[in-house]
């Protein structure tokens, strides 16, 4: 990896992708911390401070603090992640949409404008739900139509900029824009996570106690890390004979090859998807100001609240925790099922003289690569569930409170990982160029 980073600089055009991509960050950092016109912004930030809900710290963490300074980019590019995920399940269900999937690179232009769409939807959505939300409870500084109009449009403004600034860094620049506006944001938030934990487990305790802490924390940051690198790269390669045909006077075909399944096919999505399903409620309470009390949905809403699980002296409540687990593994079977069609593999093997040895071609290889593939999914969810309660454990045990946890660190790590992919296929691309065409 650090030999291919150093021969990276060595290219003109990969020197320019990076620096264009660099800037692009940086107007992301500038936005961050630009204010929304009509919003008191100490009054909001101490409301901020004042909340324990897991669901405003996920949140501010994938906006990179966006969202508690309630900058122009406050809504950052979670609705654009949400339409993404609307139009993959619609795609499924929609035969309109699913042919038009298939229709190539037309298809697909049409599939993106339609996000874009849905984004901008979804962002006045959210927008209106924070202004009129915060607006009743006296954090702008005028209540009107005229003020939430103005905050509606400048949040819209806002993550529809940074859409394009996605879109941007993906054709001029490296990686997936997306991912990497997404990862930046995660990465914004870690020193001061770190600070925290600094503040709380080390400062003020003897050497000895302190080095123990730094240890511990180093180890459980080291240890997610590592299993996120084996989790990502994991695949089951499933072997691929294909016939030899005569064509004139030469035999083609007859090659080798394999289809690798990725251990964890679904990616950090069924992670973000319990972890939504299981906020949303919490956040929709916060907001109403129904969080208080001991009656039913108080012992609910506390049930799933990251904060109380795996605490020794409230045990009753990891029950949250383990419907959560559940729900990552049900996650998991339920995104890979729409994103992977055993079936349709299979009939492309079949038409193109492609088989599985000791598997005849049909049905039966539709069969065999479900079976493989609710294996390594399973193996996968374990992996997903794995990660994520690592950081959960701790907190609930030692008490810390970081933004940052599995969730996070599975996407910074993968980014990463597929971005420096993309850029070594990019030279040996660029290799291959200069051979063959002399450059």
């Amino acid at each position: 990896m650090f030999e291919t980073l150093r021969n990276v600089f060595k290219v003109e055009d990969l020197r320019k992708r990076i620096f264009f991509t660099f800037l692009m960050l940086i107007v992301i950092r500038i936005g961050s911390q630009l204010p929304v016109p009509g919003v008191d912004r100490d009054v909001f930030t101490q409301w901020f401070s004042g909340q324990s809900t897991d669901a405003f710290n996920f949140f501010n963490s994938i906006t990179g603090g966006s969202f508690e300074q309630m900058s122009v980019f406050a809504l950052n590019i979670t609705p654009y992640i949400t339409a993404s995920i609307i139009m993959q399940l619609l795609t499924i269900a929609i035969p309109a949409l699913e042919e038009m999937h298939k229709d190539g690179e037309e298809g697909r232009k049409k599939i993106i404008a339609i996000t874009r769409y849905t984004t901008i939807g979804l962002s006045v959505i959210e927008g209106a739900a924070l202004a009129i939300g915060f607006g009743r409870s006296g954090y702008l500084t005028k209540f009107n139509a005229i003020y939430v109009i103005a905050v509606i449009a400048i949040l819209t403004a806002g993550s529809a900029i940074l859409m394009w600034i996605g879109e941007q860094i993906t054709e001029y620049g490296v990686g997936n824009g997306i991912s990497i506006v997404l990862t930046i944001n995660i990465i914004s938030r870690i020193p001061n996570d770190l600070a925290s934990l600094w503040n709380q487990f080390v400062v003020g305790k003897n050497f000895g106690r302190g080095a123990v802490a730094v240890l511990i924390i180093a180890g459980i940051i080291l240890l997610t890390v590592v299993l996120v690198v084996f989790l990502q790269d994991a695949t089951r390669k499933i072997p691929v004979q294909y016939s030899r045909k005569i064509q004139g006077r030469k035999q083609v075909g007859g090659q080798t090859t394999y289809i690798p399944l990725r251990v964890n096919t679904a990616g950090v999505i069924p992670v973000i998807f319990a972890q939504s399903l299981m906020q949303t409620p919490v956040i929709i309470a916060t907001l109403a100001g129904k969080t208080g009390g001991t009656g039913f949905w108080g012992k609910v809403l506390t049930l799933l609240s990251q904060s109380n699980w795996c605490d020794p002296q409230k045990p009753i409540y990891s029950l949250g925790l383990i419907l959560y687990l559940l729900l990552i593994v049900a996650f998991a079977y339920f995104y890979t099922s729409i994103t992977f069609n055993p079936l349709e593999v299979a009939d492309n093997m079949k038409k193109q003289g492609g088989f599985i040895p000791g598997i005849r071609p049909g049905k039966p290889t539709s069969d065999y690569l479900e079976s493989i593939l609710n294996k390594i999914i399973f193996i996968g969810a374990v992996g997903l569930s794995i990660v994520s309660v690592i950081p959960i454990f701790f907190n609930g045990i030692f008490g810390a409170s970081v933004s940052f946890g599995g969730t996070s660190i599975i996407i910074i790590v993968g980014v990463i990982i597929e971005t420096v992919k993309q850029i070594e296929s990019r030279m040996v691309t660029r290799h291959y160029k200069k051979g063959f065409l002399g450059e």
